[in-house]
């Protein structure tokens, strides 16, 4: 990030260059409180530096499976540090995704096995 980005508000189109996010996304995070923004006299959204980590982190935590209103719940360490892997106060949240993910996994390892049956017996059988 440039130091000059570090001394004033950062537009929302400043934020989305520096983490990839759209314009759509950032807006809705901001709408659903997981971000601080403030109005600009043209009445446009403008971002502290701290946007910028807070995003990253929130796009990490919504690529592990967490919906925005789980993360709204996590505590400020969890939001506010980017790369941040766990609090005491969200562990059980974490390990509750972690379960339905391998629930996930193990449903979906049972259906690679029917269908390769299946591919099995379709490829076994003589054509008539």
């Amino acid at each position: 990030m440039k130091t000059s980005a570090l001394a004033r508000p950062m537009s929302i189109g400043e934020l989305a260059r520096e983490t990839g996010a759209s314009l759509r996304s950032l807006r809705h995070y901001d709408d659903q409180g997981l971000l601080a923004s403030a109005r600009a006299g043209n009445g446009y959204r403008t971002f502290p530096e701290a946007a910028v980590v807070q995003v990253r982190q929130i796009q990490r935590l919504i690529a592990s499976g967490f919906t925005l209103a789980e993360i709204r719940g996590f505590p400020d360490c969890m939001r506010l540090i980017e790369g941040a892997a766990a609090c005491p106060e969200t562990s059980e949240v974490q390990r509750r995704r972690l379960a339905s993910v391998e629930r996930q996994i193990a449903d979906l390892e049972r259906r690679r096995a029917r269908l390769r049956k299946m591919l099995g017996e379709t490829h076994a059988a003589p054509p008539e």
